[in-house]
């Protein structure tokens, strides 16, 4: 037989590093509860002794052994999900990567849910948990019964608040107590708007002249209307139904002009879109479990998947990473570069990056491409818009 390697020996070191991961699943059994690296180590140990003791018990009550192991594999997600998560709203996927993490965690092909979408709607159905399926998948939200554990989760969120919050209730307070020590203001009292008759006269109209103020006198002894000023028809009379009609004609518009303005009113009516990756666009990686290889670096999108999964080309290393909408943010390049509208009215649409309004997280970019190549849009959002790599 070969000598056992020593300790500190490059292979003692590179098998430690490698039984601390985690292996394929096929190659894992719950019974034993052994992982094994390949099909060969795998094949081996269900040749072994002890598997086949193993399994002669399990033959004798399989179901006894499932509901232990569901039970279990119950017991611990929900643990996780109580204590890391809370009662905040978190997909449902998140919640399995942490807690596959563990090594010997219990393995769901083991229990009496095939997928973790049954799982899943196992908890809605049951009213353990909230559930709601939507484009992204299937979120879950952990619902507290427990007085006890309602009370602790109060407690934790008004230990959380920060002295921002605590510095504007006090200032709230201090207002409202000044407003009651001053007294209520007096309150305005809206009136009725009627005319005194005795100290102001009637409105009378002249054909000659505008309105005047008559007096009651006046009133009672009406006069005879002045004749109305003949008109020239030759004169400025004339000149000026001319003006009329020629401020009242509209412009006349070609064919192109009403084409734009049909599509302006389209883009006005256009609503945002849930998702917004395209390809060949730069984007920054937000994910910080990616590890900081990745977090905060930069890549190109190459390919879109079911509209909010991305295939990303990191631009440092080359990686080619899977990752989703939700974990990647836009790029701002420098005045003059080319970018991509991603949401609203130009969707789709390349342009050129023209000033940046920090003060505000938007910019104004300019079309380039397209009948509308050439317009200048003012106030798109940082979100909407990002680096095209040229």
């Amino acid at each position: 037989m070969g000598k056992k390697a020593d300790f500190l020996s490059p292979k003692a070191i590179s098998n430690r590093i490698k039984s601390k991961g985690l292996q394929k699943l096929r190659w894992y059994c719950q019974m034993c509860q052994k992982q094994c690296r390949d099909e060969n180590g795998f094949k081996c140990h269900t040749m072994s002794e002890s598997h086949q003791r193993q399994m002669m018990l399990v033959g004798e009550n399989p179901g006894k052994y499932i509901h232990a192991f569901s039970s279990e594999f119950f017991a611990d997600f929900m643990r996780l999900l109580r204590h890391s998560f809370g009662t905040t709203r978190v997909h449902s996927n998140v919640v399995y990567q942490e807690y596959i993490k563990d090594k010997h965690h219990f393995h769901m092909n083991s229990t009496r849910w095939t997928t973790l979408s049954g799982f899943v709607r196992f908890l809605g159905r049951e009213g353990i948990c909230k559930v709601d399926e939507t484009e992204k998948g299937l979120f879950l939200q952990y619902i507290e019964k427990d007085p006890e554990g309602r009370a602790r989760r109060e407690k934790r969120e008004k230990m959380a608040k920060d002295d921002a919050e605590r510095e504007a209730e006090l200032i709230a307070r201090q207002v409202e107590k000044g407003a009651a020590e001053s007294g209520s203001p007096e309150e305005v009292v809206y009136t009725e708007l009627k005319r005194d008759e005795e100290s102001e006269g009637k409105i009378a109209f002249k054909l000659g002249g505008g309105a005047v103020a008559a007096s009651k006198e006046e009133e009672e002894v009406p006069g005879p209307p002045p004749p109305p000023k003949p008109i020239s028809v030759f004169a400025s009379g004339a000149k000026k139904t001319t003006d009329q009609k020629k401020s009242l004609d509209p412009r006349k518009r070609s064919a192109l002009d009403e084409i734009i303005e049909m599509e302006e009113k389209k883009r006005a009516k256009v609503k945002k879109h849930d998702n917004w990756l395209f390809e060949n666009i730069v984007v920054k990686v937000v994910y910080k479990k990616l590890g900081d290889r990745y977090h905060k670096r930069k890549g190109i999108v190459r390919n879109v998947e079911d509209r909010f999964l991305g295939v990303v080309k990191m631009l440092d290393s080359g990686d080619v990473l899977k990752v989703d909408q939700a974990h990647l943010e836009t790029v701002i390049p420098a005045v003059g570069k080319p970018v991509l509208i991603l949401n609203g009215a130009y969707r789709g649409l390349r342009a050129v990056l023209k000033k940046l309004d920090i003060d505000n997280y938007c910019v104004d970019v300019e079309i380039d491409e397209g009948p509308l190549k050439g317009r200048a849009v003012e106030g798109i959002a940082y979100e909407d818009v990002s680096k095209w790599y040229e």
